[in-house]
């Protein structure tokens, strides 16, 4: 009689310790976690520290496509454009409909140059003659108003 009633005992068991039965562990699987929101912050020598919460551009439709087409970017927001290599990447406006300040990054984490209020609508060639890694896109004017110039220290999180 105790081993037909052993039996099912040892088998609920062992059925509670199989992947896929039992209670569910508390919280999303790890992978489900959502990550932390991408974002680039600036930091000058006289100790002053810009962060820019940003969407993350790295494919070649995403690198095309940019900021085109947006009416408005919201106060502390941007586009990381985020580049393969280090060269002297340029930018036109072409469908993008807002001024942009343009700040490109180099290899070693630094400001290396900024294009500010790119005019929207048009052609025209954006560059710095640098090579740069990064290019960080904000509202028109958010440079010259955050104070930054050539030479910040870049941080990128996120990515």
């Amino acid at each position: 009689m105790i081993r037909r009633l052993a039996a099912p005992a040892l088998a609920a068991a062992v059925a509670a310790c199989r992947p896929g039965t039992g209670p569910a562990p508390a919280g999303p699987p790890p992978a489900a976690r959502p990550a932390a929101q991408p974002q680039v912050t600036i930091d000058s020598p006289s100790g002053r520290s810009t962060t820019v919460a940003v969407e993350v551009a790295r494919t070649d439709d995403e690198l095309e496509r940019g900021l085109m087409f947006r009416e408005r970017l919201a106060p502390g927001a941007g586009m990381l454009f985020v580049f393969g290599d280090s060269s002297d990447h340029s930018f036109w406006m072409k469908n993008t409909l807002i001024p942009l300040d343009m700040i490109f990054i180099d290899e070693g984490g630094t400001v290396a140059g900024i294009v500010e209020r790119a005019e929207p609508l048009t052609l025209t060639e954006r560059r710095i003659g640098k090579p740069s890694r990064w290019v960080l896109e904000v509202a028109g004017g958010f440079a010259a108003e955050h104070g930054i110039r050539a030479g910040d220290r870049v941080r990128i999180e996120g990515i």
